[in-house]
């Protein structure tokens, strides 16, 4: 019936959030069924009906940290802006400041990534998860790279022919980003996410001078 249905899709949500609580919390070696229902306030036996063992909740939980981590949120207000450079540091500072405020969010990610030395799989998928990353960064990066063939001036993100290349712009973006966030984890009190972002932004003034 469409009414049950309902019910346990939200019951698998609210399972799912629980899920990610306690691990944001505790970890992901802390992630049990148990510790799940507990959380969720609901049986054990209700987590196994959605989830029949830990490894396929560990698995499905892995799209909650990547959609945190590794899919890029474009604001409204960089959305409206015009100049590809002006855009491109907005979205900088948009990522480093959301990555860095919720830290726990990225040191799931870390925790992830470690299981994937041993985990193929869970490797595969958050090789894809940057990949696509990447991907989302290069659309801006390929307007700067433009700008920048247009100006005729050589840049310090280049390739053997002295141009910047939208996939340097996209790494070091999200090399930055991603650093950002890891400083974050390591240092919450002692990591200014301004100056790693002025920093960022002295960087990519050189590629328009």
């Amino acid at each position: 019936m469409p009414g049950r249905k309902l019910s346990e899709e939200t019951r698998r949500e609210d399972i799912l959030r629980a899920a990610y609580d306690v691990a944001a919390r505790r970890g992901v070696e802390a992630l049990t069924l148990r510790a799940v229902a507990e959380r969720a306030a609901v049986s054990h036996g209700t987590v196994l009906f959605h989830f029949k063992r830990r490894d396929e909740l560990v698995a499905t939980l892995l799209d909650r940290v990547i959609e945190a981590t590794a899919v890029l949120q474009v604001p409204d207000s960089v959305e409206r802006l015009t100049q590809p450079s002006e855009r491109l540091r907005a979205l900088l500072h948009s990522e480093m400041e959301r990555l860095s405020a919720e830290a726990r969010h990225f040191r799931l990610f870390l925790e992830y990534w470690a299981l994937g030395v041993r985990n193929a799989a869970i490797r595969r998928r958050i090789s894809a998860a940057l990949k696509a990353y990447r991907s989302a960064f290069r659309n801006v990066a390929d307007a700067v790279v433009e700008a920048e063939r247009a100006s005729g001036s050589r840049r310090v993100l280049a390739n053997s022919n002295g141009h910047a290349t939208a996939n340097g712009v996209a790494a070091v973006a999200v090399s930055l980003v991603h650093g950002c966030a890891l400083q974050a984890v390591i240092e919450p009190k002692e990591f200014d996410v301004q100056e790693h972002f002025d920093a960022a932004v002295r960087m990519l003034d050189r590629l328009e001078s």
